[in-house]
């Protein structure tokens, strides 16, 4: 689960993590009262959506007066914002940040994710900051300084002043870096956080720390335990089928491509799209239905799958294991009969109860395209859309 910079920065807050002063707002007029309880001096106008880019996309304003806020939010509020995260359809901006602009003498990288290899948190920190981190790690790795933290031991004070000095710091700046590294570190860990990151940590001129902007992920498994992050969702800014998919406990992303793909199984749904794509296709979306999923959940998440006008053809792709096959080919036998499908359906069984399953699609009288493997579906799949 995603959230705003603006609610990032009250969570980051209350760890202790210095932010700029402001508020949000919803219309210009409450952009400038907040803007007049900020006071007089340089001030930032932010775009509020669940993408990066802003700025390029014109979704940040410096300015200078109440007059420039009120008038930068006026321009904001409403557009339509595109940038390299949202795709070609961009992001309706419903929410502007204003804040206190900031005396910068340098931005630095702060982050933290799960490094799956060593099961373990890693915090990574670069005085290349501003930049996307994938992009430093890709031309200049050296400018990275990583720690790893071990849960069950908690981050020691002895790694804090590791990234502070591998940064270059001075023992000064180290100090005040330690509060910030630490209350980025708690956020991470008490909050069930995949991705914590501030980007830019800025140093003023006068010496401190303070996060300019800030990305939180949350994971969704750990929700239960947080209901007040749960009700920082903004459904706005989710796709409606994936709203809609969620009701089931079902898995949807949507993609650009004409490829509708029904698996079970994040690993099996990266294979399947990655064979779309070699075999010379897009997917259009992926919709994994899950291990347990029952014929009503699989009956509705192709409900959902064809709702998706992008779609020209549907590949289901099932391993079955804790999902059978025969559950599946019921499930998918009842939700073509109810809806209206004019979409070939290729569908590929394997695993257990695939000789039942097979059966179920053969005799009921719909017209599946059946494959005995992978490569074969994924081959009937292109080999339709380019008769198109």
């Amino acid at each position: 689960m995603k959230i705003h910079e603006y609610q990032a920065k009250e969570i980051l807050k209350s760890y202790g993590v210095p932010v700029p002063k402001g508020g949000v707002a919803e219309t210009p007029e409450a952009a400038r009262k907040i803007a007049e309880g900020i006071g007089k001096g340089r001030l930032v106008v932010k775009a509020q959506i669940h993408a990066g880019g802003r700025g390029k996309g014109g979704g940040i304003w410096v300015v200078n007066s109440l007059e420039e806020v009120e008038k930068a939010a006026k321009e904001i509020l409403g557009m339509t914002l595109i940038t390299h995260q949202t795709g070609p359809s961009g992001r309706v901006v419903r929410k502007v940040l204003v804040e206190e602009g900031a005396d910068i003498q340098e931005e630095i990288y702060l982050g933290i994710v799960i490094d799956r290899s060593r099961e373990c948190p890693v915090i990574m920190a670069s005085r290349e900051g501003g930049v996307e981190i994938e992009k430093v790690a890709a031309e200049s790795p050296e400018k990275i300084v990583k720690e790893w933290v071990e849960p069950s031991v908690a981050l020691r004070p002895f790694q804090v002043n590791k990234i502070g000095y591998g940064l270059g710091f001075e023992p000064t700046q180290v100090g005040k870096l330690r509060s910030v590294v630490t209350g980025l570190y708690r956020t991470f860990y008490e909050k069930d956080c995949l991705l914590a990151e501030i980007n830019p940590l800025v140093l003023t001129v006068g010496g401190d720390f303070i996060a300019l902007d800030a990305k939180i992920i949350f994971d969704d498994n750990g929700l239960f335990r947080h209901k007040d992050i749960v009700a920082l969702r903004d459904f706005n800014e989710e796709a409606p089928l994936e709203i809609e998919a969620s009701k089931y406990n079902l898995n949807y992303i949507k993609l650009e491509g004409s490829v509708g793909c029904m698996v079970n199984g994040a690993g099996l749904a990266m294979a399947t799209m990655d064979i779309i794509k070699y075999f010379g296709a897009e997917p259009a979306n992926f919709l994994d239905v899950g291990g347990g999923a029952t014929t009503e959940m699989v009956k509705n998440g192709f409900k959902i799958l064809m709702s998706d006008p992008a779609v020209k053809v549907v590949f289901i792709n099932i391993f079955g294991g804790i999902l059978r096959c025969d559950t599946l080919a019921k499930g998918v036998t009842e939700a073509v009969k109810e809806v209206k499908v004019n979409v070939p359906i290729v569908v590929r069984l394997e695993g257990t109860n695939v000789e039942e399953g097979r059966r179920i699609l053969k005799d009921s009288g719909l017209n599946f395209m059946v494959a005995s493997d992978m490569q074969e579906g994924a081959q009937k799949v292109v080999e339709y859309l380019k008769r198109q």
